[in-house]
């Protein structure tokens, strides 16, 4: 499943190739894609404007102009393809949009005119078409078109109960290590839970873990204040590095809006490296599951 820095990838390209477009002909080519939604998304997404991406942890949505929210989750394969119309033929294409997007020349006039850099004015003659295709093999995914929550109004209702992830601006490193602590669970399925710090999935949890020197295993409430500091920290880190490099792809179900792949597995150290020598001991990198889970860790320095 896409964690922060693939998730992230995907935000960003879509803020670039997207923002201020307007939905047009929108088709829903698999029901599971929309589920959950009460009206027909191509009716509540027609001429609405994407006024900017978001993210929280793995979550993604963007805030349209109407006051409402598109929430799109990824699932373990989800695909935000963004590029001319027609241009994607998967047969794991979920979700069709075909967008009006404002030229440059457009957006200069209308900012002009209107004496605001904001979304441009979809009435001007100059407008690029283009499609934002969902493709997702697994159906997993989905998009939905909600509210904001009122409780927190900068987070969309079904993302609303997700913790900050060590990215967010309102991240509280030592109140977040101290809610790690509070659980009795193995360090590693703390690690994972959403609703204490998101955006670490199997892949970055195990390469904070080996980072931080902590066996996956170990109670989180044994753990000492630094140690849980120093663990997310290391999440920290290890996320910024899996971002500059374009994310993790072990396949073809991760891929940025342009279809490209990233290139973090190059670097790991832990995740997916069972019986390859530890970078920092020489010992074999060891696979255990832990509550249903793989993790890969150095049974010696860790």
């Amino acid at each position: 499943m896409p964690e922060l820095p693939e998730v992230e990838v995907v935000r960003s390209g879509l803020a670039q190739h997207t923002t201020g477009a307007r939905f047009c002909n929108v088709e829903v080519l698999h029901p599971r894609a929309n589920r959950g939604q009460e009206f027909p998304l191509p009716g509540l997404l027609h001429g609405a404007v994407i006024k900017q991406w978001c993210r929280r942890g793995k979550f993604l949505w963007a805030e349209l102009t109407d006051g409402q929210a598109l929430y799109v989750h990824l699932g373990m394969s989800g695909q935000m393809l963004v590029g001319k119309p027609g241009q994607v033929s998967s047969k794991h294409l979920r979700i069709r949009a075909e967008l009006e997007v404002p030229s440059a020349s457009s957006d200069a006039a209308d900012a002009k005119d209107s004496g605001a850099a904001g979304i441009a004015d979809h009435r001007a003659a100059g407008v690029d078409k283009r499609e934002l295709a969902f493709v997702d093999q697994r159906t997993f995914g989905r998009w939905l078109v909600c509210e904001f929550s009122e409780e927190k109004p900068d987070l969309p209702e079904p993302a609303a109960h997700i913790a900050p992830d060590p990215f967010s601006p309102d991240f509280d490193l030592l109140a977040a290590a101290r809610a790690v602590r509070k659980r009795r669970s193995a360090v590693k399925s703390v690690l994972l839970n959403q609703e204490i710090v998101s955006g670490i999935g199997n892949i970055y949890a195990d390469e904070a873990l080996w980072a931080a020197q902590i066996h996956p295993a170990t109670p989180a409430n044994k753990l000492l204040q630094r140690q849980a500091v120093a663990l997310l920290e290391a999440a920290h880190d290890v996320m910024s590095r899996a971002l500059d490099a374009g994310g993790t792809s072990f396949d073809a179900l991760y891929v940025n809006v342009n279809g490209g792949s990233g290139y973090f597995e190059r670097s790991l150290n832990a995740y997916g490296q069972t019986g390859k020598p530890c970078l920092r001991c020489g010992n074999e990198i060891t696979r255990i599951v832990i509550n249903k889970r793989s993790s890969h860790f150095c049974a010696v320095c860790q």
